[in-house]
């Protein structure tokens, strides 16, 4: 039986390699493409900086509005925005039909949504991302996690509705996932909060691209190093017997 020339092992090789590199690159940019809470957590009871991180997932529109829907199952008595040079935010309250008891106390008005909009001639550019802050509380003492719908609005009129509940344990993450924020008991079981960013739009995908990119092309190279040591092998004249 004929073995396979080296040649033919070279381009299945790096066959496998370009996919392996397309896979991982695809994967990159889809965990890139959430609205979600940044850092994800807080502590039960007490205000918190929410902060969501919104990336523009189009190639030839804007982002120019962002709708946040607060959870009103455990509602939020109060929030103020953090001042965003180019966006207009805008907090709506509503009255409860019936308080919720929370924190020792019954609740009766909480805010419904928090909109920013972009000025005229500002939005989020394609492949850039901005984070929308708010300073909300007291959170709930009675819940692990808050749900946030968000509708995220392009400048071409598409609207994204990041609306679908948490996946439950095991099963596959839904397209359009609601942000979310775990609630933990006291300040030593929360994240630690993140430095501040530049308030400029930036790549939010860059490093998970590079990232990507750098494991493939190593697969790459393993797999062209093991073809180049068969072909020497293979290529190298017996010694003489005698």
């Amino acid at each position: 039986m004929s073995l396979r020339s080296p040649s033919h092992a070279l381009t299945r090789l790096g066959a496998v390699a370009a996919v392996t590199l397309a896979v991982v690159l695809l994967g990159a940019g889809s965990a890139a493409a959430h609205v979600e809470t940044d850092p994800g957590q807080a502590t039960k009871g007490d205000d918190a900086t929410i902060t969501f991180r919104v990336p523009n997932e189009e190639e030839t529109a804007g982002v120019v509005k962002l709708e946040v829907s607060f959870p009103l199952d455990h509602p939020v008595a109060e929030a103020r925005t953090s001042p965003m040079p180019g966006w207009t935010a805008n907090v709506t309250m509503t009255t409860l039909p019936t308080p919720v008891h929370q924190n020792n106390s019954d609740v009766k008005d909480a805010v419904q949504t928090v909109t920013w909009t972009a000025d005229p001639g500002n939005q989020i550019k394609p492949g850039e991302f901005l984070r929308f802050s708010v300073l909300a509380g007291p959170l709930a003492d009675n819940a692990d996690e808050l749900t946030f719908k968000a509708l995220q609005t392009y400048s071409n009129g598409d609207v994204v509705r990041w609306i679908d509940p948490p996946a439950a344990a095991g099963a596959p993450e839904p397209e359009h996932p609601a942000p979310t924020l775990t609630l933990v008991s006291d300040n030593a079981d929360a994240a630690p909060a993140k430095p501040a960013d530049d308030p400029a739009s930036t790549s939010d995908s860059t490093a998970r691209w590079l990232g990507g990119a750098g494991l493939a092309i190593g697969i790459l190279g393993l797999a062209l190093g093991i073809v180049i040591a068969v072909r020497g092998r293979r290529g190298t004249p017996a010694e003489d017997k005698g």
